[in-house]
């Protein structure tokens, strides 16, 4: 008899490795855009896009069940926030405002301040983060493991019920890979499908004029609309944030944040990491006008002229930046909430 259950499990137990099966899965990469690299540890699949997406809205991951990724990076603002702080489940509020969720696998060095080296490792850090998720990951994957569904979810994606931290990342950041937006009416106009407006061609020359706007040295024309490199725009003439000095101690690197992406900027505001401008033509004047000769300003500001932009220019550069909203993105199914 006892023979009989050892086989009984162990042919259950054949049967299971034998059944399982991953489906790949397929990223649309938009015209003109190159492909990025996927890491080879972790394969994008339909089953584990399918379970980081419940995952990233699902409040389980938090201390007290009641917030998820998608409390502050919400769909309709392309996955970023409206507060000038982020608030955690605590209800504090953070320094910095949260970044859009949008076309990450052309990023690296992740956060305002770089401090994720990839996609996987940026999911770590708000689940801990006493002012953000506050909560414990051990905690975390208890509740997940206690989840019948979620066990059965798991093994569908990585194989295997017994539910870990790796399991958990590598899931969230494979939805997050999908997050491409790439179908504005920027990028209309590029295909020959639409037109721009006289006043939203007068902005993108003003956005790419040296002598004006002279944006495109950091936001590059293109798939991203950013080099993602970290500078200090003047914000402040002493840093109240340190910035990306926290993560490598380099003095020079003081009040320096990451470039972020325009696309969709329209629906991001507040705007800069603490959000301090409520509007896209307070940003755009903050470059005009503003900004403070920090020590270590970037050389691109330092050399500009202050006022080098007349009201109606500004507001030309703000109607171009419009034409980068990509509706089809914010109302993709795809990326809607799947919990019930």
């Amino acid at each position: 008899m006892l023979m009989g259950i050892v086989l009984l499990f162990s042919c259950r137990h054949e049967s299971e490795e034998v059944d399982f099966h991953t489906t790949p899965y397929s990223l649309s990469i938009p015209h003109g855009f190159v492909p990025f690299s996927v890491p080879s540890n972790n394969p994008m699949t339909q089953e584990g896009v399918a379970l980081g997406r419940k995952l990233f809205y699902d409040p389980i991951l938090s201390g007290n069940n009641t917030q998820s990724c998608a409390s502050c990076h919400l769909v309709q603002y392309s996955f970023s926030d409206t507060t000038v702080g982020s608030i955690g489940i605590d209800g504090f509020a953070g320094p910095r405002n949260a970044m859009p969720l949008v076309n990450l696998g052309w990023q690296r060095n992740f956060f305002w301040d770089g401090g994720a080296a990839d996609m996987e490792s940026q999911v770590l850090g708000p689940v801990e983060n006493p002012i953000e998720m506050h909560e414990q990951w051990p905690n975390a994957i208890a509740e997940l493991n206690a989840d019948a569904a979620y066990q059965e979810l798991f093994y569908q994606a990585f194989g295997e019920r017994e539910i870990t931290v790796p399991m958990v990342i590598r899931a969230i950041a494979q939805f997050e890979r999908t997050l491409i937006s790439g179908n504005a009416k920027y990028d209309q106009y590029l295909k020959g499908e639409t037109s721009l407006t006289p006043q939203e061609l007068w902005g993108l020359e003003v956005f790419t004029d040296p002598m004006k706007g002279d944006c495109n040295h950091c936001h590059s024309l293109g798939s991203t609309f950013s080099d993602f490199e970290f500078r200090n725009t003047g914000l402040d003439s002493i840093a109240v944030d340190a910035g990306r000095y926290l993560i490598t101690l380099n003095e020079n690197d003081r009040g320096k944040f990451k470039t972020p992406s325009l696309r969709n900027i329209e629906l991001t505001g507040p705007y800069m990491h603490d959000g301090r401008f409520a509007t896209l033509l307070q940003c755009i004047e903050h470059y005009n006008t503003e900004f403070h000769y920090a020590p270590n300003l970037d050389v691109n500001l330092l050399t500009a002229q202050k006022g080098r932009m007349t009201m109606e220019e500004m507001q030309a550069v703000e109607s171009f930046l419009k034409t980068l909203t990509d509706w089809e993105f914010i109302q993709n199914p795809a990326f809607a909430d799947p919990n019930p």
